[in-house]
C-alpha cells in the first residue's frame, strides 16, 4: 500500500459495446456522440442489445478507465481505485481487467446488488454511452476512512475523480478534495460529460475550490459556457481561463484547465498565465487506424496522470495523454496494447 502514488474514485461499470447501432439511437432518442444516465425509457435497451446484437464486454467506468491507463504507464501497484460494486460476475470481470493493468482496487462491495453497466452504441467513429449506475451510486463516504482505503489515500500524492461521481457522491468528492488541499497534494477533476456542467453546477462549485487540474473535452467546455452565461461557447481558451480563475482554496498551486478536442488540438490554460493559452496539436490517425473511440478521453486522462506522477512537465504530460488516446482508439473499448509500450 505504501507505494500508491495515485488514488482514483469513480463509478465502476462494465461496458456492453455494440456496433452499427443507428437503429438503437433512433429508437431510444440518443445522440451519436454523447454520455447520459439511463432514464426509465432506456431500461429495455440493455436486454435488447444482448438479444439482437453481438456484444463486446469491456471493463469501463470513466475514472476506472483512467486509473487503468495510469497503471499501464506506471510501475505495478502505483495506482489504486475505489467505487461500489455488487458481488456478481460483472465485478469479477472488472477485477480481472484491473489486475492485468496492475491496478489495485479497493471496492466497496454490497452483496446482493448489481454492478453498474454502460451500453456503448458505436456508429462510425462516434459512441453513445447510456449508463445504469445500479449499486455504483450507493458508495458511502465512510469507506474512504476504512482500514482498507485510508492508507491508500494517505500514501497517494495525486487524487483523481470523474465528474459522473457528482451525480450521487458529492460529499465523498468534497471530502477527498479538501484532504488534498490541506495536505498540499494534487486533486484532478474530469468534467466527464456535457450534462455534468449543464445540470450539476451546484455540485461542481462545491468542489472546484479544491481542484488543481480540470480535464474536459470541447462539448463539456461548451456546456460549461452555456451554463455559466459565457458569450462564446466555442472559445475554448476563454472558457478554460474562466474555470482556471475561479476561487481556489490552495492558491500556492495554480489551477490548470485542459480541454481536448478529439483529433483536433488540445488547449491548456493555467491561472498563473491565464492570457497565454497553450495549444498542442494532435497527430491525426488514418481512418483505418481508428477501431473504437470509446474511452479515448479516459485514456488521455490516464496517460496525463501517469506522466504527472512520474514527474514529467505539464507539456510532456499532455503529449503522453495524446499517445495513450491514440493507442486506445486502435483497440476495442478502453484498452491498451500488449505487450506494454513505453509512452513516457
Amino acid at each position: 500500500m505504501a507505494n500508491i502514488k495515485l488514488f482514483c474514485m469513480g463509478n465502476p461499470l462494465l461496458d456492453m459495446q455494440v456496433r452499427d447501432g443507428e437503429a438503437l439511437l433512433e429508437k431510444y432518442g440518443l445522440k451519436a456522440n454523447d454520455a447520459i444516465l439511463a432514464e426509465d425509457k432506456h431500461v429495455p435497451l440493455y436486454e435488447e442489445i444482448v438479444a439482437k446484437y453481438q456484444v463486446t464486454y469491456v471493463a469501463g467506468g470513466a475514472s476506472q478507465n483512467a486509473a487503468r491507463g495510469a497503471a499501464y504507464v506506471l510501475p505495478a501497484g502505483s495506482v489504486a481505485f475505489t467505487g461500489c460494486v455488487g458481488n456478481d460476475q460483472l465485478a469479477e470481470q472488472l477485477r480481472a481487467a484491473n489486475k492485468r493493468e496492475g491496478l489495485q482496487e479497493a471496492y466497496l462491495v454490497k452483496p446482493g446488488e448489481k454492478t453498474g453497466a454502460c451500453a456503448v452504441i458505436i456508429t462510425g467513429h462516434n459512441r453513445s454511452l447510456v449508463t445504469t449506475l445500479r449499486v455504483a451510486e450507493k458508495f458511502e463516504k465512510s469507506h474512504l476512512s476504512s482500514p482498507t482505503v485510508a492508507p491508500l489515500i494517505e500514501s497517494a500524492h495525486i487524487y483523481y475523480v470523474e465528474g459522473f461521481f457528482l451525480t450521487h457522491g458529492t460529499e465523498s468528492v468534497v471530502y477527498l478534495s479538501k484532504q488534498a488541499a490541506e495536505a498540499g497534494k494534487i486533486f484532478v477533476l474530469n468534467l466527464s460529460a456535457p450534462f455534468i456542467p449543464s445540470f450539476f453546477q451546484v455540485q461542481l462549485q462545491q468542489v472546484i475550490p479544491y481542484v488543481d487540474y480540470v480535464l474536459g473535452n470541447e462539448s463539456e467546455a461548451e456546456a460549461w459556457a452555456e451554463a455559466t452565461g459565457q458569450p462564446d461557447k466555442n472559445n475554448y481558451a476563454a472558457i478554460a481561463k474562466a474555470i482556471a480563475l475561479l476561487p481556489k482554496a490552495n492558491p500556492s498551486r495554480p489551477r490548470t484547465v485542459i480541454i481536448t478536442q478529439g483529433p483536433r488540438s488540445t488547449v491548456v490554460v493555467s491561472s498563473a498565465e491565464p492570457d497565454q493559452p497553450k495549444v498542442f496539436p494532435v497527430s491525426p490517425l488514418k481512418d483505418e487506424e481508428i477501431i473504437d473511440t470509446n474511452g479515448a478521453g479516459d485514456a488521455f486522462a490516464g496517460g496525463f496522470l501517469g506522466a504527472i506522477v512520474s514527474g514529467k512537465s505539464l507539456d510532456e504530460a499532455v503529449l503522453v495523454g495524446h499517445k495513450m488516446g491514440a493507442m486506445c482508439v486502435g483497440q476495442v473499448g478502453p484498452q491498451f496494447k500488449w505487450p506494454k509500450v513505453n509512452v513516457l
